[in-house]
């Protein structure tokens, strides 16, 4: 997953489960057409929208005297400001403002230029050439050129390196030779002239010109004393970034505030707001709008918070849908989820919708495959999972889990007993009680307890979980939202715990393995088929995103891909009248 172009965790639920195993058997339901779906009443979905200020002059005073100066909220990063090593999502957006990419993605997910004015890809689509912006800087007016893009790369492949960035996806020709010490250099990155480098990979990927074209770190600055092996040293610079993004760091205050200037160096210009702060303060994101706080907040989506924010008449107000998705995943070292009629039944007898429509009022809907609907692998060809009791029982009794005395199946002697452990929130508030009720009647008894973050996410980066909800980051690629179901992956966030398809590794191979975006939809959509059938998780939902800004700022564009990220070098503050 590109680290650069993708916002903070959205949401965050985990749970556990302990229950006897079972052993792998083929579903009853792979040549059987679905019975019909019970009757679900479905709230309508909210359509992405823009709601115009209709009255600028109400904005409140202590947002009018920043004349200089524009507020944006964040939850409280980590303080690792360098986009290949932070393990905070929040880090990411605060590193966003600092280092500017060779290539971004606009607001429907397509790459454009940054700092690369352009690049060319070899017939065979093995060969990279990126042609940088010529007189390009960092914030403190040293050179960037195609030595600092080598130099990026080769940090990458280093063997101390221990970020999130899998440079080795993109096979670089000589690549694992550097990261085993047989080689001084990599052999596939090849400086032509300060402005133009040519990289040459061994295998055709389409995550590659985005993992390729990532943002720069100086190689004067954060390759002084580099030796290969040692990258200790770098994390003495975390908190002192130099990048050439739109904006320097002017100073971090640990749970208060992250402060940045205008860069003069920015390629497209110096911003014309010269100070831009992310507040990180906790408290009431309605409360910092109305006074003046802040001039961009993000805010739950729903109808009540709507109707407030156009009512102050200030804000420009955006409903957009998120291209990350609420998903619980299975631990899938746990024997008794070898066998996939479990997962359906699980799916199958979740009213997912009744959820959704709860939790969201329209502001969500019910996730099916592993992509948002603004996606273009996007389908709605697959088994929809209509909330269907008798289906779940059905494949159940198959797996040979019976109905005990006391209502509650199970198998050799061990009760179907369900531990759903989470942190509380709007999701997990309205999932609960709602999982409990379909699950009794089904036949599984759930027990719900709550925790902090903190305690969910190391239990479930031990493996020590069966079920763990979580939300993706916002996905760049179709590609990104499904990497994790490859039969070698594992991760806290996004593992799986075991799952393995060989017809899913396969597809996962296929669907990055061409350029041609046509041809990536069929073998995506028969991937997204194959995940039906044999789940590894039970998705969730798309959210829609609810954001406002103060009209007295221009430039605000915020989009499923990006967020702000993108708009910051465009803001200006526009005097009210």
């Amino acid at each position: 997953m590109k680290k650069g172009l993708i916002s903070a965790l959205l949401l965050i639920l985990v749970g556990a489960v302990s229950v006897s195993g079972c052993s792998t058997q083929e579903s009853a339901s792979d040549n059987q057409t679905p019975a019909a779906p019970q009757e679900t009443r479905t709230v309508q979905s909210i359509p992405d929208s823009f709601f115009p200020a209709t009255d600028k002059s109400k904005s409140p005073e202590a947002a009018k005297k920043r004349t200089d100066t524009v507020v944006a909220t964040l939850t409280e990063p980590g303080g690792v400001f360098n986009p290949y090593f932070y393990k905070n999502g929040y880090d990411g957006n605060v590193s966003a403002a600092i280092f500017a990419p060779l290539v971004s993605v606009d607001k429907n997910g397509k790459p454009i230029p940054r700092l690369a004015e352009k690049w060319d890809i070899s017939d065979d689509q093995l060969t990279y050439t990126f042609h940088l912006r010529p007189n390009l800087k960092f914030s403190d007016g040293s050179p960037l050129t195609a030595e600092d893009v080598a130099f990026t790369l080769t940090i990458l492949h280093d063997k101390a390196y221990d970020g999130d960035e899998d440079i080795f996806e993109t096979q670089i020709k000589g690549g694992r030779a550097y990261k085993e010490g047989k080689a001084d250099t990599v052999e596939g990155i090849k400086v032509i002239d300060p402005q133009t480098i040519q990289i040459t990979t061994e295998k055709v990927n389409a995550r590659s010109l985005l993992i390729l074209g990532g943002p720069v770190l100086s190689k004067a600055y954060y390759g002084k004393g580099y030796k290969p092996g040692n990258l200790e040293y770098l994390r003495t610079l975390h908190g002192k970034p130099l990048g050439a993004g739109p904006y320097k760091l002017e100073k971090y205050i640990t749970g208060q505030e992250v402060r940045y200037l205008a860069n003069e160096h920015y390629y497209a210009g110096k911003p014309a707001v010269e100070h831009f702060i992310y507040k990180t303060t906790e408290g009431d994101a309605l409360q910092f709008f109305q006074t003046g706080e802040t001039d961009y907040n993000s805010f739950t989506a729903n109808e009540d918070n709507l109707e407030l924010l156009k009512s102050l008449g200030y804000a420009n107000i955006n409903v957009y849908t998120s291209t990350a998705y609420s998903y619980i995943k299975f631990n899938h070292s746990k024997p008794y989820f070898k066998d996939k009629r479990v997962r359906q039944a699980l799916i199958y007898g979740l009213d997912r919708q009744k959820i959704v429509d709860t939790a969201y009022q329209g502001y969500g809907q019910v996730a099916n495959v592993p992509v948002s609907p603004v996606s273009w692998a996007y389908t709605e060809e697959v088994n929809p999972y209509h909330y269907d009791l008798e289906i779940a029982k059905a494949l159940l009794d198959e797996a040979g889990w019976k109905v005990g005395a006391d209502g509650i199946r199970e198998k050799d002697g061990q009760k179907l007993k369900l531990y759903y452990l989470t942190t509380k929130g709007p999701l997990s508030d309205v999932l609960i009680p709602i999982a409990k009720e379909n699950y009794k009647e089904l036949g599984v008894q759930l027990e719900a307890e709550l925790m902090d973050y903190n305690a969910l996410l190391a239990r479930t980066a031990k493996g020590d979980h069966d079920l763990a909800s979580f939300s993706t980051t916002m996905l760049t690629d179709p590609s990104d939202g499904v990497i994790q179901f490859g039969s070698n992956r594992s991760s806290s966030f996004t593992g799986t715990n075991g799952y393995s398809n060989p017809k899913v590794d396969e597809l996962l191979e296929k669907g990055i393995s061409t350029l041609d975006i046509e041809k990536r939809k069929e073998i995506y959509k028969e991937l997204y088929n194959e995940l039906s059938d044999d789940p590894p998780y039970i998705f969730l939902t798309y959210r829609k995103l609810l954001t406002a800004h103060n009209a007295r700022v221009s430039g605000f564009d915020p989009n499923g891909y990006t967020g702000i990220s993108g708009n910051l070098p465009d803001l200006k503050i526009e005097p009210i009248q």
